[in-house]
């Protein structure tokens, strides 16, 4: 099984949507989408994500399902001097990396930036267990950090969703400290990625992410890449 984790085109957040290039990285989009074919399709409730995904289900004639887990990761700013009022996601690197013993899967939300932060606790416990039943109900069942084959396939799974839910789902996909990916990688504006249910024995598979964030089809389309999120560039 193939899953694409597609974030949003570029966002108009003020009124929910895409802006007029959004629509544009939408529409090529689904001209990749439609080359690559597509089994299922996902989207965020929110506008944004809602409004880059039509464009590919009314390509490809075919229906979609809300999953309301994969809405963005807000309202729970954190106020860092020198720095600014941030999302989790968006706490720089540098105070992330400096933590003592360095962040695994097990101590990351220990550092001081997350530490005691419940909401953000109970949306990352509903991205993780969304992502379990979703992955379930298409034929692999969770145990640890390997996953049950349940019903091995080939389908092709598309979920239109957030930058930084995105990438808090890849990490628990991958056993990704959470933090060391918000620090580390960064999903552009209508970016896929891409991961493989690999499975190389009869029971088990293991999430292998074989393309990260990637654009080629705004390279095609003659289309820049917008660095929304990205404060430094």
């Amino acid at each position: 099984m193939l899953l694409y984790m597609i974030r949003h085109a570029d966002p108009d957040y003020e009124q929910g949507t895409i802006t007029p290039e959004g629509h544009l990285e939408a529409a090529a989009l689904a001209d990749m989408l439609e080359e690559q074919g597509l089994d299922h399709i996902y989207t965020s409730p929110l506008g944004r994500a809602v409004h880059t995904m039509e464009y590919t289900t009314q390509r490809l004639h075919k229906e979609y399902e809300f999953l309301d887990w994969t809405e963005e990761i807000t309202g729970m700013y954190q106020d860092i001097e020198g720095i600014g009022t941030v999302a989790p996601f968006n706490v720089p690197g540098e105070f992330i990396v400096n933590q003592e013993p360095f962040p695994t899967h097990d101590n990351w939300f220990e550092n001081k930036y997350f530490h005691q932060n419940e909401p953000l606790m109970e949306k990352i416990a509903q991205i993780k267990q969304g992502s379990d039943q979703l992955l379930e109900k298409h034929g692999y069942k969770r145990e640890g950090g390997r996953y049950r084959c349940l019903r091995p396939n080939k389908d092709k799974i598309a979920v239109f969703c957030h930058g930084g839910l995105g990438v808090t789902w890849l990490a628990h996909l991958l056993q990704i400290p959470i933090s060391i990916a918000w620090s580390s990688f960064w999903l552009a504006p209508s970016s896929v990625t891409t991961v493989l249910m690999d499975q190389r024995t009869e029971q088990w598979a293991v999430p292998r992410c074989i393309e990260l964030g990637a654009t080629s089809h705004l390279h095609k389309a003659a289309l820049p890449v917008k660095f929304r999120g990205l404060p430094t560039i």
